[in-house]
């Protein structure tokens, strides 16, 4: 940020100064070939303040850090806004030359003030919310942030009798129900001081959200079932007052409404219609509705049982295995064992005169039979 001017000889040179007051400024003369001239520093006033090594000026902020015959360096203290202004090196040559130091004091601004054009906000309706950084040099840049959104200000700039700037920016815009709790920071931007910044948080009040509940029961809802609902109100401020009634017809007379919760015994079709729970406050209601519908008795009792194919699966197969082994068993069991049986034939017909002595033989030939045997697999 330095700039070296040099004489016009191009032979002495200097580098201008930026220091935050309260610090230390070094300015140092150089003299690239000196023939045994002397060299001397001046203030802005063209007051000595040191010749070569000799400190004619009673200010005991300026030190002498070095000196030798190419370079007076000295350096000032405890740096003040009325130190500012032009320093000269010079050489005492015929004619002399001179090059100019400019000291540059930074004043940081004070801690910014962050002020609400209200203190809490309705939803939906603006803000204005006002941040100013006091003093300060040169004059501090503003920026806003609401959370992770940045927000464009409007700026005005006033420099004091001293020298000195005071920054205004306001900014405005619109809240919703999220915004409340959330942080808005005025953040300073200034060559002489970081992470200087004011934080407000937003209050911001919502109307009530609502939803319903139902406690019992659970599924269908059937004639001689009992009906149990329970609203639910967030809202800020928190709903002072919650309301349960019938679009369109009465709540039933034996209905029950204790605070937020709605009870109803021994449904019946009559019931049936709309339910509507309403909640309110400061800035205003809202309601939701429940639609009732009663059901039969009966109604999905005759639902179809989920069938479990794999179950019926392991039955069968578990019948058939026995099946199976059943017939391997038996078939074995016959295989190893053979059966007997008798038949009996009529003797005698042959021989008969005629197809009446056949029958008659033929019944009276029992006991003359023979045992044939047959075998079987």
């Amino acid at each position: 940020m330095a700039l070296i001017l040099k004489g016009l000889d191009m032979n002495l040179a200097t580098d201008n100064v930026t220091v935050i007051e309260g610090e230390t400024a070094t300015i140092s003369c150089r003299v690239r070939n000196n023939d045994d001239s002397v060299i001397q520093l001046l203030n802005p006033n063209r007051q000595t303040i040191y010749f070569k090594d000799v400190r004619p000026l009673k200010d005991s902020r300026f030190q002498l850090v070095n000196f030798s015959d190419n370079e007076l360096r000295v350096s000032l203290s405890n740096v003040s806004l009325s130190d500012e202004g032009r320093y000269v090196c010079q050489l005492y040559t015929d004619p002399p030359q001179e090059a100019y130091a400019d000291i540059t004091v930074l004043v940081p601004p004070g801690s910014p003030i962050i002020e609400s054009r209200e203190d809490v906000v309705s939803e939906g309706n603006e803000t204005e919310l006002t941040c100013t950084a006091i003093g300060g040099k040169p004059a501090a840049y503003i920026r806003w942030m609401k959370g992770e959104e940045e927000l464009t200000g409007e700026t005005t700039v006033e420099e004091t009798y001293d020298r000195m700037f005071t920054v205004t920016s306001r900014v405005r815009f619109s809240v919703t129900k999220e915004d409340d709790g959330m942080p808005v920071d005025c953040i300073i931007d200034h060559p002489a001081v970081k992470d200087l910044l004011a934080q407000r948080h937003l209050e911001v009040l919502y109307k009530p959200e609502v939803k319903i509940v139902v406690t019992y029961p659970e599924g269908l809802t059937r004639e001689g079932d009992n009906l149990d609902l329970t609203c639910i109100a967030e809202g800020k401020p928190h709903p002072h007052q919650i309301n349960w009634l019938r679009v369109d017809e009465d709540v039933p007379p034996h209905a029950v409404v204790t605070g937020s919760d709605l009870y109803i015994e021994n449904l019946n079709k009559s019931y049936n219609g709309t339910y509507r729970c309403v909640a309110s406050n400061a800035v205003g209601e809202a309601y939701v509705d429940y639609i009732l519908y009663v059901h039969d008795s009966r109604a999905g009792e005759g639902a179809p049982q989920k069938i479990d194919h794999a179950v019926i699966g392991g039955v069968v197969a578990v019948v058939m295995f026995a099946i199976l082994c059943a017939l391997i068993v038996l078939g074995r069991y016959f295989a190893r064992h053979k059966g007997t049986y008798f038949t009996h034939e009529a003797k005698g017909a042959d021989d008969a005169a005629d197809a009446d002595t056949a029958i008659i033989n033929a019944e009276g030939g029992h006991n003359n039979t023979d045992e044939k045997k047959e075998y079987y697999i």
